[in-house]
């Protein structure tokens, strides 16, 4: 007897627990992305270096998709970041975005003019 009391009072419990709340009130509607302000961006080396490096993640995934926007967000945090723009060729130029590789490789050249990979970049452009 005790312990059919105990475990109706334990299914009574997991049924309480299991029950949605009631709504008493409404939840907030999705984040319209037309309504969310734009990031503001100002100088922050560490941050840009962080994005590169989550890149760099993303690269060696092959999401080169996830790359490309990390990249191109540590350039924003980072203009003068010239690893950032050269990745961020490397990631455009494997999604086949010619037009876009060719802008960052130009970008990474004007950066870093006596790197020593600029002949290969230079062929690339």
């Amino acid at each position: 007897m005790a312990r059919r009391l105990l475990l109706s009072s334990i299914l009574s419990l997991f049924t309480l627990v299991a029950q949605k709340p009631p709504a008493t009130a409404q939840e907030p509607p999705e984040e319209d992305s037309t309504l969310v302000e734009p990031k503001e961006y100002t100088f922050n080396p560490l941050q840009a270096e962080k994005e590169v490096r989550t890149g760099n993640f993303y690269a060696k995934k092959g999401n080169f998709k996830a790359a490309a926007t990390r990249y191109r967000e540590a350039t924003k945090w980072n203009p003068g970041l010239a690893d950032a723009w050269l990745r961020l060729g490397e990631a455009l130029e494997k999604r086949k975005d010619m037009k876009g590789a060719k802008e960052a490789y130009a970008k990474y050249l004007e950066l870093a003019p006596d790197a020593k990979n600029v002949e290969s970049i230079k062929k690339k452009l």
